[in-house]
């Protein structure tokens, strides 16, 4: 237990110590040296825990007392912000969810009895791993990146010493949401969640940062409000707070289908699945760190996490339905919107978007192959998604832009960045890399569980995100004669962050077998007392292996050997230079490489009110049966 609380101690006293050092060289050192802590320790608590299936543990009677306090002061927090700026609908729905806890520990709060406050089995393990070292490479990439913001954006009060604060605090509520299994904890760093991103979101405090930022609050106040009433509903029902009763309730037929749905809920709006993804969009604002830690590694995944503990009585309920068919459409309409984007951030964005909807899907699916698919997929997104989102960031500042149209050139420009970008696009969609073979998984799992529609809706919205992917790949690695290399100018810290994120996600992908048998196959296992093979243990070391030939080798070669360099054909004479050529009527045409984006089909402003409406709708249809259903009992 002792290294529990050094796990999410750390963090936390790293941030109160950074938010009161103001100076940058001592500022490096205390975010080096925590970062690097919180990684040690979350690999060292991954290795002793992942020794046993399931770990428990009951806390201190002391604890509950503080949880109620966190929980009263964040909602005052809540209120004094959102009353100051005029957003009163937003301190109602903290009052009114923070009121709802405080009624129950009143009335009923001294007779409860918890068995098991913590609880880490291998699913917590992965978790652990992801939260401590790609959060903290995260923290060591910012150190470089916001030196550069601030030089950058001048007008841009520099509050480094509170962001860090912020991120680092971020940290330690993921750690102890992961392994809370008490609900009352977990709802506890639930919130705190909700409000650090809206802090990290509304750092540069304009006008459109602190919009975005609202939204984001009150979005996830939503689901916190049904993650509150859903507590009190089972405890006033079942008598009990903990997440592994509520399985087990399930599992024994009693009728838990309400509860479990509130918190379904909770995870779409955390995991920003429609009609709730305009604020993970709106979170672009934010510095390009705060992107990465919400988009990959921490926010969204918290979301997923939930929906994919509560898989096991998901299926054919409205509560399995609901995560189904939202998470499906919104991985289809989201993909399909990344189609018209060029801003590289809102592709990431809608790629996030996608792919947690892909995950929420497999996980309301329930059966042993779809929830082996969502976990790998949490695996696999978690690492290249923040190796892209940090690159892009990089690319933002030294090429002075964040549109992909603007990246003509970037092979030759900032050559090893181009490398970690095109890494990490090969991750999240090129064969033998491990996303596409979790979505070759998924509809595998589809198939066998018997939902024809939601097979069409994956194999739509993967082809489309093989058409976004593709564009950026080319687009990065076509080589533009005659620029400058900007790449020394690139802090090391950056470098750390996006090399170390770059061979996570060769590793990884080479690995997975190994993930797969060791980590993943015995957390379900233990879950579902039985192991279906999803894809043949020679098919994945095969696949492994690929990956060694289509990446390793390319590297070991990389920057070596002498290369014949020859003039490029062109669509006329070549003036010398390759970026011209003299086209029709003697005029001289400059050489331009741009992309489709087909607006007229698949425009933004379409597909969100599209698919956000039909989610809605399913929300709202599924609700009204849950409480039909409980009205008729």
């Amino acid at each position: 237990m002792f290294l529990l609380s050094l796990l999410c101690g750390v963090p936390l006293v790293a941030a109160l110590i950074l938010l009161a050092v103001k100076d940058n060289g001592a500022r490096k050192v205390i975010v080096k040296l925590a970062a690097a802590l919180t990684m040690v320790l979350a690999l060292v608590s991954a290795w002793t825990f992942y020794q046993e299936p399931v770990f428990t543990f009951k806390l201190a009677g002391a604890v509950s007392e503080f949880v109620l306090a966190g929980d009263v002061l964040l909602c005052l927090i809540i209120i004094y912000l959102s009353c100051r700026s005029g957003r009163f609908w937003v301190a109602l729905l903290a009052l009114v969810q923070t009121g709802l806890m405080l009624w129950m520990e009143i009335t009923t709060g001294s007779t409860l009895q918890v068995t098991h406050d913590i609880l880490i089995d291998h699913l917590g393990v992965i978790m652990m791993v992801v939260v401590g070292v790609i959060g903290s490479l995260i923290t060591i990439y910012a150190l470089g990146y916001m030196e550069d913001f601030q030089r950058l954006e001048p007008e841009i009060e520099d509050r480094r010493p509170y962001f860090f604060f912020v991120m680092f605090l971020f940290l330690a509520a993921m750690f102890g949401l992961v392994l809370s299994n008490n609900l009352l904890n977990m709802y506890l760093c639930w919130e705190i969640t909700s409000v650090t991103s809206f802090l990290l979101i509304g750092y540069t405090r304009t006008g459109e940062a602190t919009h975005n930022a609202y939204r984001a609050l009150w979005m996830n106040l939503l689901g916190g409000l049904c993650f509150a009433i859903a507590i009190v509903y089972l405890r006033l029902r079942f008598d009990t707070v903990e997440l592994d009763q509520l399985l087990r309730l399930g599992l024994a037929s009693f009728n838990v289908t309400l509860p479990v749905a509130l918190l379904v809920f909770a995870g779409l709006t955390k995991a920003a699945q429609m009609p709730f993804s305009s604020w993970l969009l709106g979170a672009m604002v934010a510095p390009t760190p705060t992107s990465a830690l919400l988009h990959s590694s921490t926010m969204v995944k918290a979301g997923v996490f939930l929906i994919i503990k509560l898989s096991p009585v998901l299926g054919d309920n409205e509560a399995g339905l609901l995560a189904m068919f939202v998470g499906g459409v919104t991985f289809l309409f989201a993909s399909f919107a990344a189609i018209s984007q060029s801003n590289g951030k809102k592709v990431l964005a809608y790629s996030t978007i996608s792919n947690l909807g892909l995950i929420v899907c497999c996980a309301g699916i329930g059966t042993f192959e779809a929830v082996w698919t969502a976990t790998m997929l949490v695996i696999f997104h978690a690492v290249a998604k923040s190796l892209m989102f940090l690159t892009v960031g990089t690319a933002e500042h030294h090429v002075g832009s964040r549109d992909i149209e603007s990246f003509d050139g970037l092979f030759n420009e900032m050559r090893t960045l181009a490398v970690c970008m095109a890494i990490g696009i090969c991750g999240m969609f090129l064969a033998p890399f491990g996303m596409l073979i979790s979505k070759w998984a998924a509809m595998k799992a589809v198939i066998d569980a018997g939902h024809p529609f939601i097979m069409l809706v994956l194999v739509f919205g993967s082809s489309a995100t093989f058409f976004f992917w593709t564009k950026w790949l080319g687009k990065i690695t076509a080589i533009v004669p005659g620029r400058q290399n900007l790449e020394a100018d690139v802090h090391g810290d950056e470098w750390l962050a996006m090399k170390t994120l770059a061979v996570l996600t060769i590793v990884v992908c080479i690995i997975f077998p190994w993930i797969s048998s060791a980590v993943v196959v015995p957390y379900l296992q233990n879950v579902y007392h039985d192991v279906v093979e999803v894809i043949g243990h020679e098919n994945l070391i095969i696949m492994s292996s690929m990956v060694v030939l289509i990446v390793i080798l390319p590297l070991l070669s990389f920057g070596r050997g002498h290369k014949k360099l020859v003039q490029t054909n062109l669509s006329g004479e070549n003036l010398g230079d390759d970026l011209h050529y003299r086209g029709a009527m003697d005029v001289d045409v400059p050489v331009t490489l741009r992309n489709m984006y087909l607006e007229n089909w698949f425009g933004e402003a379409r597909m969100r009110l599209a698919g956000g409406a039909l989610c809605l709708a399913c929300i709202i249809l599924e609700f009204a049966q849950l409480l039909g259903g409980v009205a008729h009992v």
